[in-house]
């Protein structure tokens, strides 16, 4: 069995995400299609793409997504939103679609209280959901608050008369004021109504997301990719191989059933490996590409979220689990400093009156020309989003 190290497995993610040598400007969707960019928070997608491509800025980011719409912002891994191209739209959407008898995705969990509240299942509402998501292809909707609202009424002439009392009442997961049971159970459905190409994200409006359909968004409805499954698999292990059955599950946000179907997919295509005294898999084709693949010292300054960092194998990147219990949080993580694709740090920022504060906290020191290096590479992202540097601040 070919033993591939944590440094090759390393550089060679750099190198397939882009982060070894960024591209020129063309490259942005190309940069986009290696795994898509998750926008949580919101703008997040924003800094993966200026750390990946050179020239451009945040107005012409938003001006592909938003007027060219050669980018497309949907629901998709995990349940997130994710900026992808929109000629890959079938390959990021469409295998999330879980299959009759398979196990609900992670993030419809949660919505148990719903349906025992109603008495009806999972597969006896998504139709009703799916079918309400059609009214996007007449009007856009503006806010997911509002959204839930009038999808759960355009529902209701599809829900049981019985149960319409206990659809039109208060929500048991926040305020029974602002949401009913039935927004609710839309809140849940609206990703798997986004994977079947009923709802995208459109122009953002202050700050709150328009949401439409795609044939009112694009002017046509999202075009089939054949094979779309394996292609998808395909992208996760040219980013992040080697790598699992497991962990594609994991950053999927799917359950092991819907996971093992997919990877069935590319199996034939797959060769076991040893990475980290761990039996794991990549495509056979990659293993010329992980000989001489490490990633050298390059310090990188990544954002909260970025694609690099959804590597489900985090011990790679920070052997410490100090260290990853700082940089993967449930709630509000920080962007990372890297030197070589191992994390050396991570890091914060404030943004007032057209500047930023950046707050960086060294896991390791840095020599003086790293410091030196950290600062342009604060410097350049944030004048790519239109900021001045006001203050960096770091310690060890």
């Amino acid at each position: 069995m070919v033993e591939i190290s944590a440094a090759e497995a390393l550089g060679l993610r750099l190198r397939a995400q882009h982060l070894d040598r960024p591209l020129g400007p063309e490259g942005l969707c190309e940069a986009a299609g290696s795994c898509g960019f998750q926008n949580t928070p919101p703008g997040a997608w924003e800094l993966a793409a200026l750390c990946r491509v050179e020239g451009l800025g945040v107005r012409e980011l938003r001006a592909a997504l938003e007027e060219e719409k050669t980018l497309l912002q949907a629901w998709s891994l995990r349940g997130a939103p994710y900026v992808f191209p929109t000629a890959e739209a079938g390959v990021f959407l469409s295998p999330l679609a879980a299959l009759p008898g398979e196990e609900p995705w992670v993030y419809t969990q949660g919505i148990t209280a719903a349906l025992d509240c109603l008495g009806l299942g999972f597969y006896e509402l998504l139709p009703a959901v799916m079918e309400a998501a059609r009214l996007l292809e007449r009007r856009s909707v503006l806010s997911k608050e509002e959204l839930d609202r009038v999808l759960a009424e355009a529902a209701e002439p599809l829900i049981p008369s019985e149960k319409l009392p206990l659809w039109r009442g208060g929500t048991m997961y926040g305020d029974p004021e602002k949401q009913s049971v039935g927004g609710a159970v839309v809140s849940f459905m609206l990703r798997p109504c986004a994977f079947a190409g009923l709802v995208v994200f459109g122009r953002r409006q202050g700050a709150s997301p328009e949401f439409v359909s795609p044939k009112l968004w694009l002017g046509r409805g999202l075009e089939a990719a054949p094979d779309a499954g394996a292609g998808l698999v395909r992208k996760f292990l040219r980013c992040y191989a080697p790598a699992t059955e497991r962990e594609l599950a994991a950053w999927l946000g799917s359950s092991p059933a819907q996971a093992r179907r997919l990877w069935r997919a590319v199996e034939p295509e797959l060769v076991p490996v040893l990475c980290g005294g761990k039996k794991k898999y990549a495509l056979a084709c990659q293993l010329e590409e992980f000989r001489g693949s490490e990633p050298g010292t390059s310090l990188l300054l990544l954002g909260p979220h970025d694609p690099y960092l959804d590597a489900r194998d985090r011990e790679l990147i920070a052997p410490d689990v100090k260290i990853q219990r700082q940089l993967w949080r449930y709630v509000g993580n920080p962007g990372a400093v890297l030197r070589g694709g191992r994390a050396v740090g991570q890091w914060r920022q404030k943004t007032s009156r057209g500047a930023a504060e950046l707050t960086v906290q060294l896991f390791e020191p840095l020599a003086e020309p790293e410091l030196r290096r950290l600062k342009e590479l604060a410097e350049r992202l944030c004048s790519a989003r239109g900021l001045g540097l006001r203050r960096l601040d770091i310690t060890e």
